[in-house]
């Protein structure tokens, strides 16, 4: 499991290219649970995770519907909890099917249910970085293959820590 690692992008399109490497190496039953403030980039790399798929036109947030599913090479499931109140209410949208499905499960906003999420989830904390378009990404938790994608990122986009065992 990845203990915690930190990655540094400049532009929307270095977040969704981050985005593209974690889609393009997905697994069936992958969840992947996005954190972060709003505005922060959470359906930017939610963007990429779709194209990296090949999943064909424009992902937006759920935020409204909670969730949305897109067709690529595996099935997206894009789940957003910011409107919900309890775990209650999340688990009533139908999440352990997305959870223990083949498809891969992004959901923004899992901080609202935390204790719903299997312990295999790559967590990814966005945050604002020091110029208006610059994100900082933190992943933790995970499986190997999130592990090996990451190691690929680091050589591309600038590392505040290291990879955990």
């Amino acid at each position: 499991m990845i203990q915690s690692l930190t990655l540094n992008t400049d532009a929307p399109e270095d977040t969704q290219a981050v985005g593209r490497a974690l889609g393009k190496h997905a697994c069936p039953g992958d969840v992947i649970l996005l954190t972060g403030p709003l505005g922060a980039g959470k359906t930017c790399l939610t963007q990429g995770i779709a194209h990296g798929l090949g999943v064909d036109g424009y992902v937006r947030s759920p935020t409204f519907v909670l969730m949305t599913r897109h067709h690529g090479r595996l099935t997206l499931h894009h789940v957003d909890l910011y409107r919900i109140g309890s775990s209650d209410e999340a688990w009533d949208l139908g999440l352990e099917e997305q959870l223990s499905g083949d498809g891969l499960c992004v959901v923004e906003w899992p901080d609202r249910a935390p204790e719903l999420f299997p312990d295999r989830c790559l967590w990814v904390a966005l945050a604002y970085g020091a110029g208006q378009d610059q994100r900082s990404l933190n992943f933790s938790g995970g499986t190997d293959h999130h592990r090996a994608v990451l190691e690929e990122l680091v050589a591309v986009y600038p590392a505040t820590d290291g990879m955990g065992s």
